[in-house]
């Protein structure tokens, strides 16, 4: 027999609730254009060598010796002042070597507190930045600049100290002495550092100088306050 019906063999189309016919559309969402690279806007960051964070870690440790010996004995000088006594510091080996006639002048203590008490923590700083380099960290130009202007403090510091203590204290310090040169070579060895990475602008013939010869600077530096000191005293230093 024949049916005018519709086949019941035949699927029929699925139908929603409100007798539309349903259908389904694939999209690709993945495009096939390339993308425009974004620009990497991250500062950049530098870490040092292994010698320059040796050095750092030698100068700091040398100064924070040198403040920690001198805070030491002024502490000293000053109990044996309540207690009636006298302290001599162990560097005080003659009338010009003095230790003890520069921890107790007026200089000494410019900020109202001793000088070397700075030093604690200032050195201290050098050498944790040091040990993190050590470490293989790695900092940002802002970084690098404000280290850079805390040395160059440094050294405007010690510079005016050594002119009080040749010209108007009239003696000198071996433990002093000693934090000047390490603050002296941590300066120059930071700038040089800056330039060298492009934080400091400088003409290619200071950098190329500054990339063989940066030892130049500090013992030039060194070798003209020598020259002061013995300009100043000459023998008397150890009569």
């Amino acid at each position: 027999m024949r049916h005018n019906g519709p086949d019941p063999k035949k699927a029929h189309p699925q139908r929603d609730g409100i007798g539309v016919m349903s259908k389904t559309t694939v999209r690709d969402d993945v495009s096939t254009k390339p993308q425009p690279e974004r620009a990497d806007t991250a500062p950049r960051t530098v870490g040092g060598s292994r010698a320059f964070a040796l050095l750092l870690v030698i100068t700091g440790a040398a100064g924070l010796l040198a403040s920690w010996v001198i805070t030491i004995d002024k502490f000293k000088i000053l109990e044996g002042k309540v207690s009636g006594k006298t302290f001599t510091p162990s560097c005080s080996i003659s009338p010009i070597i003095s230790c003890g006639s520069v921890m107790e002048s007026k200089q000494a203590a410019v900020f109202g507190f001793p000088n070397p008490m700075l030093g604690l923590v200032c050195y201290g700083i050098v050498v944790c930045v040091g040990m993190s380099l050590l470490a293989r960290a790695r900092f940002p130009r802002w970084y690098w600049l404000t280290f850079n202007a805390g040395t160059l403090f440094g050294v405007c510091f010690v510079t005016w100290l050594m002119f009080q203590s040749l010209y108007r204290i009239n003696a000198l310090c071996l433990w002093c002495t000693l934090a000047w040169i390490a603050t002296l070579l941590m300066f120059w060895y930071v700038t040089s550092f800056n330039v060298r990475n492009d934080f400091l602008p400088a003409p290619r013939p200071v950098k190329t100088f500054l990339a063989e010869f940066t030892w130049v600077l500090p013992v030039t530096h060194v070798g003209i306050i020598a020259m002061l000191i013995l300009t100043r005293w000459g023998s008397q230093l150890w009569a």
